[in-house]
């Protein structure tokens, strides 16, 4: 196993420790053991992937599970941070909703022997997600007009992103049983 792929199995395994910590003390030290994980578990999504590029380390395992696990590491954080009433469980639903259709697309073809990588709107959606949680996490009231800001473009992007793979791979859902 490559290095972007042991990058890629660090962010999920990171995400039990980053749960614990968020909902054992959500306002305490605990909140911020939880923020400084969360970030260190992001910044392995950016890593793994210059990593691959770079060297050409670029696998199947890697297109498939990279996404996944930063769909693991987002919605795990957003589940956590709705009983804490930071962010609405309807736009979680949207998100959740949204990973779940692409993860069961990307299976679909799969199934016919196509990796769907991740496409730049995905990337940026990730990307928006991961600054949203870190912003609720840190929970910082100066910062909440911002974090209602970045919370909206995530939705949107979620949206946007799901639109243009659907659009860009629909051949894939032709006869599909």
């Amino acid at each position: 196993m490559n290095l972007p792929n042991k990058l890629t199995l660090l962010r999920v395994l990171l995400i039990p420790f980053f749960v614990i910590f968020l909902l054992t003390s959500p306002s305490g030290a605990g909140k911020w053991i939880a923020l400084v994980i969360f970030i260190v578990a992001s910044l392995t999504d950016m890593l793994d992937g210059k990593i691959a590029r770079k060297y050409n380390l670029i696998t199947n395992f890697g297109k498939f599970m990279d996404p996944l696990a930063d769909k693991l590491l987002v919605c795990s954080a957003m589940i956590c941070l709705i009983p804490l009433g930071r962010i609405p469980a309807w736009i979680v639903c949207i998100i959740v909703a949204r990973e779940f259709a692409i993860s069961g697309f990307r299976l679909i073809a799969a199934e016919k022997g196509t990796v769907i990588a991740a496409s730049y709107w995905g990337k940026f959606k990730t990307t928006f997600q991961m600054i949203m949680v870190i912003l609720m996490i840190a929970d910082i009231e100066a910062l909440r007009p911002l974090t209602a800001i970045i919370m909206w473009i995530a939705a949107a992007l979620t949206i946007i992103s799901l639109v243009d793979y659907i659009m860009k791979n629909k051949d894939v859902l032709k006869d599909a049983d």
